[in-house]
């Protein structure tokens, strides 16, 4: 496992997942979080910061064969399936694009699906083609090996405090990303740092090591290191993991 990057419990690595996930020990995640590509960019267009923009992403996200969207995404889940203990968990965000795939590789890979989280954006773009409904949520997949004995952690009382005293649903509303969060830069799929905030707390305690094999713009690591987790995020774009550690530099502003 070659280190680009390595301070207080956070770690950087810049690699091809499916190559750098076989250099991690066995069984020695606590949970995962993974924004795979979506295989959606193209020759279309959408709409950002109310601009017209091109949906092309990167060579990373160019559309591929159906057959080869499923077999990638069977392999890495199967490469993240061996590093996560017996009572870890995963999740997995996605859109229509590539999440009908997910949910089968998983289940084809030996995991349980625990849950369907609906992101619903309170800010979603508009449907400047006027063809179709505006695109308003992702879908989070929250998954755990088919194990017999395998009991995962969730902090249900923490998520039930956290929503007034009420059991926590399954459809999550938030805002996109917020400007404050890309000052030092951006990535075309970022996160909000409120929507991890909500899935580490969920599923890990302190101390527990957690894993973003899609690294990006690092949202999962600045979150995981403000809660006092431990962090390894994998990227293959060396501009990202810079970005990554401009953000972890200044994560406490």
């Amino acid at each position: 496992m070659s280190k680009y990057f390595s301070q207080d419990n956070f770690t950087l690595i810049l690699g091809d997942s499916l190559e750098e996930l076989k250099k991690i020990k066995s069984k020695s995640i606590d949970m995962i979080f993974a924004d795979p590509p979506y295989f959606l960019s193209g020759d279309g267009i959408t709409c950002s910061g109310g601009k017209i923009v091109s949906v092309k992403k990167g060579e990373w996200d160019k559309k591929i064969d159906i057959k080869e969207k499923h077999k990638f995404n069977k392999k890495w889940i199967r490469l993240c399936k061996r590093v996560l203990k017996d009572n870890g968990t995963i999740w997995i965000s996605g859109t229509m694009h590539n999440i009908y795939s997910i949910g089968m590789a998983l289940e084809e890979e030996g995991f349980k699906i625990i849950n369907n989280i609906t992101w619903k954006k309170l800010n979603p773009p508009p449907n400047i083609s006027c063809r179709a409904f505006t695109h308003s949520t992702e879908t989070i997949l929250w998954a755990k090996k088919d194990l017999k004995n395998a009991k995962h952690k969730f902090n249900y009382e923490t998520m039930k405090t956290m929503n007034g005293g009420k059991q926590m649903k399954d459809v999550w509303e938030t805002s996109l990303t917020k400007p404050s969060e890309k000052k030092y830069g951006k990535h075309p799929t970022q996160k909000p740092i409120e929507l991890l905030k909500r899935i580490i707390i969920a599923s890990t305690d302190e101390g527990d090591l957690i894993l973003d094999p899609f690294n990006g713009s690092g949202t999962t690591g600045i979150v995981a290191n403000l809660l006092n987790r431990k962090y390894i995020g994998i990227e293959k774009e060396k501009d990202y993991l810079d970005l990554t550690i401009r953000r972890f530099e200044h994560r406490k502003e």
